[in-house]
C-alpha cells in the first residue's frame, strides 16, 4: 500500500467529451492509476457474448442471468495509465471490447440497475486497492466515488461530441457511420438510470466545446488543485 495520501479524482461526462483521453492524461501527469469504468461494462458485455447470451432480442435477455455471468467474470485490469489493458481469463481484450458488436450491445447491460450495482462494487474495490487514482465514466462523481477528492463533469455541445467521436473511431479503424447513435443514442439510454448531463452539488462542470485537448487538461488540472485546496487536502 502506498504511503502517499489518498487522491481519488472522479471524472464524468457523456460520450465524445474526451473524458477517457483527458482522464488518462491527468493520471500520467499526476502519477496516478487510471480506471476506465466504461471498459468494465464493455468487458462484461463481451463476457456475456462469449457465454452465449443472445443480444438479438434485448427485451428477452434476463437481468439475473447477466448478473450471474458477471459474477463469474475473470476480469484482470492493468491500471497503469501508460498501458491500460484488460484481460478475460488471461486473454487480452483491450481491443476486442471496442468492436462494433460490443458497442451495439453494451447498453443492454448499462441500462439495468442490478447489473450496474454489481459493477459499481467491482469499481469501488479497484479504487480501494489503488487509492491514488483517476476514475472516469458516467456515475463516478455521484455513485461510484461521491467522496472523491476532486469531482468533475466534462461536457461539450452535441455537434462537437459527435465530431470528436467520429474522429476517434476513424483513428482506431472502427466504423464511424453510426456515430450519432453511438453518441446521442447511448447517452439517452444510459441517462434513464444515471444523470451525467448536469453536475451534482459539489461537482465542477467544465465545458470543452471551445477548448483544445491541451487547454482542457490545463483547466481540469487547475480545478483539481482548487478542489484539493478547498477540501484541505
Amino acid at each position: 500500500m502506498s504511503s502517499q495520501p489518498r487522491l481519488v479524482i472522479a471524472i464524468d461526462g457523456p460520450s465524445g467529451t474526451g473524458k477517457s483521453t483527458i482522464a488518462r492524461w491527468i493520471a500520467q501527469e499526476l502519477g496516478l492509476s487510471y480506471l476506465d469504468t466504461g471498459a468494465n461494462y464493455r468487458a462484461a458485455t463481451l463476457w456475456c457474448m462469449k457465454n452465449g447470451l443472445d443480444f438479438d432480442n434485448p427485451d428477452a435477455v434476463d437481468t439475473q442471468q447477466i448478473t450471474e455471468l458477471i459474477q463469474t467474470m475473470p476480469l484482470a485490469q492493468d491500471l497503469n495509465p501508460n498501458n491500460f489493458t484488460l484481460a478475460l481469463d488471461g486473454e487480452d481484450i483491450t481491443e476486442a471490447i471496442r468492436s462494433d458488436e460490443v458497442t451495439a450491445h453494451v447498453s443492454v447491460l448499462s441500462t439495468r440497475a442490478q447489473v450496474r450495482e454489481h459493477l459499481v462494487q467491482l469499481q469501488r474495490q479497484a479504487i480501494d486497492a489503488r487509492p491514488r487514482i483517476v476514475v472516469e465514466g458516467r456515475d463516478i462523481t455521484t455513485v461510484v466515488a461521491p467522496d472523491a477528492d476532486a469531482r468533475i463533469l466534462l461536457t461539450a455541445s452535441p455537434e462537437v461530441r459527435m465530431a470528436r467521436r467520429g474522429q476517434q473511431l476513424r483513428e482506431t479503424d472502427q466504423n464511424p457511420s453510426n456515430v450519432q447513435n453511438d453518441v446521442i443514442g447511448r447517452d439517452q439510454k444510459d441517462s434513464a438510470l444515471v444523470d451525467f448531463m448536469s453536475p451534482a452539488d459539489g461537482v465542477a462542470e467544465i465545458d470543452s466545446t471551445e477548448l483544445s485537448l491541451e487547454d482542457t487538461v490545463t483547466v481540469v488540472l487547475a480545478e483539481i488543485q482548487r478542489q484539493q485546496h478547498a477540501n484541505g487536502s
